[in-house]
């Protein structure tokens, strides 16, 4: 708490936050229509994209949003529907990476369907992401350096591991799941990790499309022998940085911005109440 102290001012940590949520919070793109699924309101999409799936049995245009819904007279349910046009959005070059893994497509609190990852943000549908903030026992915290071959944010570093919920998962299991993948943590070293809290809703144009996450984190003391090492390959180094380091870090923009964001706020409920 004290080394926290010394390094960061509160008035510091506050403004910082608030620049940052406003990178965080944008428009969706220009000209983008919003998306129902089954009726239900669940994304954006821009243009393009519309184009590419456009002419599919079950895409409805109409002037203010585009609806997908199942399509009963070819037996096609809402699954199968998110799948045909994940596909076509493949085709067409809207997706970056394919990464045959499934997320819940959400629509006013519902999930209605389950969508290859990579189709996700070309839509501008909902996703949560989870992340850990792992300290150690000193005071100082682990923070892992992003692979050279990731699609977003190469070589910037995050939270010690974090990643999205998949389909049919909850958040303490992704949780669970991304800290052993990526750090190679069991689930006893995270028995004591703190709930997971939500940190903000990002809204962001990025150049796969348009980005809306939750973000949700949890903190927690890893054991002073603690060594992460990366079982899936997406993280090159890890380092555990004293708080004089980490403020120089985060000055100096070497940070994901969903993990900055995280980070501040595990900063700021660190400080002394005053």
């Amino acid at each position: 708490m004290d080394s926290t102290a010394a390094a960061f001012a509160p008035d510091e940590l506050t403004a910082r936050r608030a620049r940052l949520v406003k990178r965080a919070q944008q428009l969706p793109p220009s000209g983008a229509r919003p998306v129902t699924v089954s009726g239900r309101v669940a994304g954006w999409v821009a243009p393009a994209v519309l184009d590419a799936i456009a002419h599919h049995p079950g895409v409805r245009l109409e002037p203010e949003a585009a609806h997908l819904a199942p399509v009963p007279a070819r037996r096609l349910g809402m699954d199968a529907v998110l799948k045909e046009i994940a596909l076509l959005l493949r085709d067409c070059g809207h997706i970056r990476s394919w990464r045959d893994e499934l997320l819940d497509v959400f629509a006013e609190g519902r999930v209605l369907g389950r969508i290859e990852r990579g189709a996700v943000r070309p839509l501008g549908l909902l996703t949560h992401a989870v992340h850990l903030n792992a300290w150690a026992p000193d005071g100082r915290l682990w923070v892992a350096r992003r692979a050279l071959g990731k699609s977003t944010d190469p070589g910037l570093w995050d939270t010690l591991s974090g990643g999205l919920v998949s389909a049919g998962e909850d958040p303490a299991s992704a949780l669970l799941r991304e800290s052993h993948e990526e750090a190679g943590l069991a689930p006893v070293e995270l028995s004591a990790h703190g709930p997971l809290r939500t940190v903000l809703r990002m809204h962001r144009r990025l150049p796969d499309g348009y980005q809306v996450e939750t973000v949700h984190v949890s903190d927690c003391v890893l054991d002073a022998a603690a060594a992460p090492a990366s079982l899936d390959g997406e993280v090159m180094e890890f380092r555990c940085v004293e708080m004089r380091a980490l403020r120089d870090m985060l000055l100096h923009g070497a940070f994901t911005l969903e993990a900055e964001l995280c980070i501040l706020d595990s900063l700021q409920r660190r400080l002394p109440a005053v």
